[in-house]
């Protein structure tokens, strides 16, 4: 019952049991294309080669001289293994055994020897060939080797199948163990782990995904899955996320046909409301009770959120945990004008336009780096898209002051 249970869940069986059928019925498939594809011209190759003898034969007893025949078909028999008999009335005459193949070399031979040709498997209990022909009004019995026409016997069939099958199935059974091998390693380390055990140490060796799963195990391990380290992977991921939220949101194309009538001041309240919330930050407004533009509205709430996150993670004010932020927003210039400042420490005056190109992050200017230098990329990107302009300078007083330009 134990082997039973262990074929339906173990992985390794159940890779051995999918490969061997997949190579049985490979094999099966292969053997039935080659019997139908092989037949009609194999069939057709010894048809001629049997019309080819009997020809031959015939017309070397036809202008043979009469006292030397016997001595010809001694020699015939003898290194050909090709004997002529006269064919009698009361020949005990068994037909070839019935095959697909017999069926096609006894169809062409008659075609080019005559209908009146006969063939026979036995004739007076001698196992053969048997073609019949004539010459003159006396008829005879050509007598082929039975192996120049036959196929391989099932016998020949059955052993060649068994090796190759048996071969196929150590591949299996090794290629089985050596994808099931570090499956099996990493599964003995979680129980073990799960049992409050030192595991084995795994390898780090193998393909890629196995030798990360092998360090995430050790890293878990090493945690004792506690609830720091639990956050922390919570942490990870959510990072990680948003990194990759990142990336699609700077590769998005850009469609004009996506743009509608847009809020910005409705916009700006919502969003600073929710940053509002945190222990960390401050912001003060001075924005209009309405300010629309024609835009894409999730692309503008994107660029407004990366400007203060940015100013949030990296315009700390000095000697504090707290990020003072200011927005302005009005019209000028035919233009709607969007400032947003922090007080942090600002940029070098040589590296403010390096932070707009993507994955760049000023490390040393603006601490606590970690993103994937895509924020500011993006929100350059977006106002390219919205045919603004972008303008970065440091604050008089301290602080980066980032200016957008929005047609509306």
């Amino acid at each position: 019952m134990l082997f039973l249970s262990g074929l339906r869940s173990g992985l390794f069986w159940r890779t051995f049991f999918l490969l061997a059928f997949l190579i049985a019925t490979s094999m099966g498939a292969w053997v039935a294309s080659f019997h139908v594809v092989e037949r009609t011209p194999r069939g057709e190759q010894v048809a001629a080669q049997v019309v080819s003898i009997v020809t031959i034969t015939r017309a070397a007893l036809l202008h043979s001289n009469p006292a030397l025949r016997r001595e010809l078909l001694f020699d015939l028999a003898s290194t050909q293994g090709i004997r002529v008999y006269p064919r009698e009335d009361d020949d005990d005459v068994e037909p070839m055994p019935e095959s697909d193949l017999t069926q096609v070399i006894e169809d062409n031979v008659q075609a080019r020897l005559g209908q009146d040709t006969h063939f026979a498997g036995y004739v007076n209990d001698i196992r053969g060939f048997w073609v019949s022909f004539r010459i003159d009004d006396d008829d005879y019995w050509l007598m082929l080797d039975r192996d120049r026409v036959e196929q391989a016997s099932g016998v020949q069939w059955l052993g060649w199948a068994t090796v190759t099958l048996l071969l196929s199935l150590i591949g299996a059974a090794f290629i089985s163990r050596l994808i099931n091998q570090p499956l099996s390693r990493i599964s003995s380390a979680a129980r073990a782990v799960a049992r409050g055990e030192t595991p084995a140490e795994l390898p780090e060796q193998g393909p890629a995904e196995i030798r990360e799963a092998n360090q995430s195990l050790l890293e878990v391990e090493m945690a004792g899955l506690s609830e720091d380290a639990l956050k922390g992977m919570q942490s990870d991921l959510g990072q990680m996320e948003a990194i990759i939220a990142q990336f699609l949101d700077y590769a998005r194309p850009a469609d004009p046909a996506n743009f509608t009538m847009h809020d910005l001041a409705a916009s700006l309240r919502k969003i600073t409301a929710e940053y509002q919330r945190r222990s960390d930050t401050t912001i003060t407004m001075n924005i209009p009770e309405r300010l629309s533009l024609r835009c894409n509205p999730t692309e503008i709430d994107r660029l407004v959120r990366n400007l203060i996150e940015n100013a949030r993670r990296y315009g700390k004010t000095p000697g504090t945990s707290i990020t003072e932020i200011h927005i302005s927003a009005n019209v000028e210039k035919s233009m709607i004008r969007l400032d947003i400042v922090d007080h942090g420490n600002g940029l070098p005056e040589d590296q403010l336009g390096q932070v707009l190109l993507p994955f760049t992050r000023l490390d040393v200017a603006r601490s606590q780096a970690n993103g994937a230098g895509l924020g500011l990329a993006i929100v350059d990107r977006v106002v390219q898209r919205h045919q603004g302009k972008l303008e970065l300078k440091n604050r008089e007083g301290g602080g980066l002051a980032v200016r957008v330009w929005l047609n509306y």
